[in-house]
């Protein structure tokens, strides 16, 4: 897999209360990533992109929700989110803070 698809696999780190306490109790970290992202893939650019080792990944397809606007009813986009652990003594520091 090339550099490049690799930095485009991960979208974004998933922020919400789920995501915050799987990742206080368990060490996991939740990501958006590309619909046609594999595990390989995002395991490749989670370790590239933060220079940590992972130990798993599992990833699942989120349905997006039927919303009105106005009138019309609408759809927001399916996306997928991945919950990649890591290896003991690896941490992964969103804020930057130190």
């Amino acid at each position: 897999m090339n550099q490049e698809r690799l930095m485009k696999v991960l979208v974004s780190p998933h922020v919400s209360e789920k995501s915050t306490r799987v990742a206080d109790a368990h060490g996991q970290f939740v990501f958006k990533v590309l619909p046609d992202a594999r595990k390989p893939e995002i395991k490749q650019a989670v370790e590239l992109m933060f220079k940590v080792e992972v130990e798993s990944v599992q990833v699942m397809n989120v349905k997006g929700k039927r919303k009105g606007f106005g009138r019309v009813r609408g759809k927001r986009s399916d996306w997928k989110k991945a919950y990649v652990s890591l290896k003991p003594g690896h941490d992964i520091d969103f804020m930057g803070a130190e």
